[in-house]
């Protein structure tokens, strides 16, 4: 009988002997609703995001009429990738102003016409070129941030580059560290 007895605690699992994949989850806590914040409304950004949609359907350029269109006077064409990223390899003429930058104060400091013509392009634009146009998952581009981000600050007169150029091959003139000499 004692045996028996030794066969039955040896073969019962203990407590401090269970496999960690088999141990029981402990149930997250729930948490608080937060309060409401007067300076994020989520309802007012998703509804813009529609609104957005039907406004750039036809302000995507062809990589010829955005080049024509960044020749002419007033035209502003602008960058928002990282100031590192802007160093390594840009459109000439373009100016910087990074994404995570993009405020009430900054916008009236780089942009302060809100009807000038602004030409936008992202890191989605290029292949070929990871370094200074590392690439972004596609729901995630730089173009439609920076886009919806700009009209909803009151800019109506935006385009954007739509086409995917190899730097190397394209007709665009580029300028930074990485620049073809």
């Amino acid at each position: 009988m004692r045996l028996v007895a030794l066969v039955l605690l040896v073969s019962a699992p203990l407590p401090f002997m269970v496999p960690p994949a088999f141990a029981q989850k402990q149930a997250a806590p729930t948490p608080q609703p937060a309060p409401p914040n007067p300076n994020i409304d989520m309802d007012a950004y998703v509804r813009s995001v529609n609104e957005v949609a039907i406004h750039r359907a036809k302000r995507r350029l062809t990589e010829a009429d955005f080049i024509k269109m960044s020749e002419e006077a007033g035209t502003i064409t602008l960058d928002a990738r990282s100031k590192d990223k802007f160093a390594l390899l840009h459109i000439k003429g373009a100016i910087n102003l990074s994404f995570p930058d993009i405020t009430i104060d900054s916008l009236k400091k780089t942009l302060p016409d809100k009807e000038a013509r602004i030409l936008i392009y992202c890191n989605n634009n290029f292949k070929n070129a990871n370094e200074p146009f590392p690439p972004k998952a596609v729901i995630a581009s730089l173009n439609i941030s920076t886009y919806i981000a700009l009209y909803n600050y009151g800019y109506r007169n935006v385009y954007e580059l739509g086409p995917l150029l190899d730097p190397a091959k394209s007709k665009l003139t580029f300028e930074g560290k990485l620049a073809a000499k």
